[in-house]
């Protein structure tokens, strides 16, 4: 509970408010066309209501496992109270970060999704100077994060699954380092460099889920075939009889 209060207390910060605007903004059009009956957001970030405005299905609800975090209901990551085949928008606002098992909820989160239906992830990248101050942090870096995920490494799971990247978008091209307002605007050429070198702090992807459909195996058409005996439909002799017909 301290590390979520240490959370809470990260988006008081000018880095907080910047970077959680940038996803608000980064959600939304990520979300334009991501329509259906049934949204859920699993995992509080920033605020309960911080994404829902922006969803275009007809309802949204947020799933927490934090029991003393506000939130539509409360669930287990490894294994969510939802129905299976029944959600059209999965998000996960750097959640896979903060929970003891990301592999199982993504597992869940497969689950539940419909067929064709989207998943949308935000995560802050280990590489470069987020990755850093994440490890130099007594309680990580933001504070409470129990491990950042490496693009690459994130992308094979999702692959694995059989859910297909259709966005990948990097944001927070900026120093992990709570500064006056009066300074940002003098580090903008700086944040051009860090965006030229792909020094970003978070990374959006947005995957939907595939079903390959089952092909069916059509018998040769010598078994297809169908010959008329007294009337009745009677098929031919089978590949394993041709040896025993006269």
């Amino acid at each position: 509970m301290q590390e979520d209060f240490l959370t809470t207390g990260w988006f008081r910060t000018v880095l907080g408010k910047r970077c959680l605007a940038t996803e608000q903004r980064i959600v939304k059009l990520a979300m334009e066309r991501m329509f259906g009956e049934q949204m859920l957001q699993i995992g509080i970030w920033g605020g309960a209501d911080t994404f829902l405005p922006d969803a275009r299905t007809q309802r949204a609800a947020v799933l927490e496992w934090r029991g003393a975090v506000a939130a539509d209901f409360v669930s287990n990551t490894d294994k969510l109270a939802v129905a299976s085949d029944s959600v059209d928008v999965v998000l996960l606002p750097h959640t896979l970060e903060l929970i003891p098992s990301p592999h199982a909820l993504l597992r869940e989160v497969d689950r539940v999704l419909l067929p064709n239906g989207y998943l949308v992830i935000l995560s802050f990248t280990p590489n470069g100077v987020w990755g850093l101050r994440h490890l130099l942090s007594r309680y990580g870096y933001p504070p409470g994060h129990q491990r950042l995920i490496r693009e690459g490494r994130l992308r094979d799971w999702l692959e694995l699954l059989s859910f297909e990247i259709e966005l990948s978008q990097r944001y927070c091209y900026t120093l992990p380092l709570d500064m006056p307002r009066r300074l940002w605007r003098l580090l903008e050429d700086g944040r051009r460099v860090l965006g030229f070198l792909g020094l970003n702090g978070g990374y959006l992807f947005c995957a939907q889920k595939r079903v390959n459909p089952l092909t069916p195996i059509r018998r040769p058409w010598w078994q297809r075939h169908l010959k008329m005996a007294g009337g009745v439909a009677e098929p031919t002799v089978g590949v394993s009889q041709w040896g025993q017909s006269g």
